[in-house]
């Protein structure tokens, strides 16, 4: 196992787990509130099942957070139980924290070694299991519900399904939104800015784009299909319209095969990875997520707090954070003709699409502060340390 550990402190530790400390929604959403939480109030070290990356922990702006990863083989954690063990006996957390099913296993480790307070959160869906229909991965959840303490969600959605679906009792469970860098992502100062590398300049052309791993989830193939479909029904119309698709993964490919044989590929750019993402925004006149599945997504926030209309499929908590035809557009999950209609409209009704995006701003800032996730958070970590100074659990 390797890692580096935080000085001791009377302050409480919080041990943070996650499969993999990479980039990505959730992952990010850690950095966010790691970067914001009181230092003088609690320690923080991060574990990951499997790896943690280098590139992106180095957004960790505070320098005292313990990094551990375990480099999980395939198949079932048991193996690695002993690990987890001895270095939750070597930290003593106050406070353990996990994160989506795969870190699940990680609370019966704690309880049995002591961990005084135990937090799941739940931030989103798999592709196994889209819908929440999937009874294995209910069951497996009920199973290791009598090691959790306290259950936060960053949707409400994700809130109704313990509750209804795996059979959390309502108390258990607490909703807290992400929350968004309205300083960082925010409009640019004079119109759309300019993004580094990009083909597509000019006030003429009008930029829709997305942001994020281009894996099956996050489904960017529809948003290729989709721009394919808008340019080809409406030609004149779309003559302005271009596209955007930062980020790597399997569909990277296949997006971008899906736009040459349509001969789109001249009016698309495809650049891979980016680091910069807050000025990828700023240079985008509508942002758009096509998933399949969401938690609460912090692409929406940052593309909102970005001054940006939205078009966002109708799942998980998407429909939480755009508000249909104000801020944005909300439509059925893999209905091209739907997302290749609201592409052709907010192209066409530009000064709409632009009041769009300031009421978007106005939410981001209004609704979905960091401030705010991170009074949220505090709250929820003093509570459950209060309850074991005072003798009694979390739940019951």
């Amino acid at each position: 196992m390797e890692g580096s550990t935080p000085p001791t402190s009377e302050r409480p530790l919080v041990l943070h787990v996650l499969y993999r400390f990479d980039t990505g929604g959730l992952e990010n959403g850690v950095v966010n509130l790691l970067n914001r939480m009181p230092a003088d109030q609690f320690r923080h070290a991060v574990l990951a099942i499997d790896k943690v990356v280098p590139a992106f922990a180095a957004r960790l702006q505070r320098k005292d957070i313990g990094l551990f990863e375990l480099n999980k083989p395939p198949g079932h954690a048991l193996k690695l139980y002993p690990r987890i063990w001895r270095l939750l006996r070597e930290l003593r957390p106050s406070i353990v924290h996990t994160r989506n099913l795969a870190a699940l296993e990680t609370q019966l480790v704690a309880a049995a070694a002591g961990v005084p307070v135990r937090i799941h959160g739940e931030h989103g869906r798999d592709v196994e299991d889209l819908d929440g229909t999937n009874k294995k991965q209910q069951f497996i959840r009920r199973l290791y519900s009598p090691f959790v303490h306290r259950y936060v969600t960053v949707s409400k959605e994700l809130q109704g399904y313990l509750v209804d679906r795996v059979g959390i009792a309502p108390n258990r469970v607490q909703q807290i939104y992400n929350g968004v860098d309205t300083d960082k992502f925010q409009p640019a100062a004079n119109g759309r800015g300019a993004i580094e590398g990009c083909p597509f300049q000019g006030t003429e052309v009008f930029i829709v784009g997305t942001v994020g791993r281009m894996q099956m989830v996050k489904n960017q193939t529809l948003l290729a299909r989709a721009f394919v479909r808008a340019r080809q029904v409406n030609p004149e119309a779309t003559q302005a319209l271009r596209l955007v698709m930062v980020g790597e993964g399997p569909l990277r490919a296949q997006a971008q095969q899906i736009l040459d044989e349509a001969g789109m590929g001249p009016w698309a750019w495809l650049p891979g990875e980016r680091q910069d993402v807050h000025l990828i925004m700023r240079g985008l006149d509508a942002y758009v997520l096509p998933s399949l599945a969401e938690g609460v997504s912090n692409t929406i926030l940052e593309a909102m707090a970005t001054g940006l209309p939205v078009i966002a499929t109708d799942v998980g908590g998407n429909a939480e954070l755009v508000v249909n035809l104000e801020t944005g557009v909300v439509i059925p999950s893999e209905d091209v003709e739907a997302m290749a209609s609201a592409l052709v409209s907010m192209s066409c009704q530009r000064a709409q699409t632009a009041l769009m995006g300031q009421r978007a701003r106005q939410q981001a800032q209004q609704r979905f502060s960091l401030s705010a996730m991170t009074t949220a958070y505090v709250d929820l970590y003093m509570q459950g340390l209060r309850h074991r100074v005072q003798g009694s659990s979390v739940s019951t």
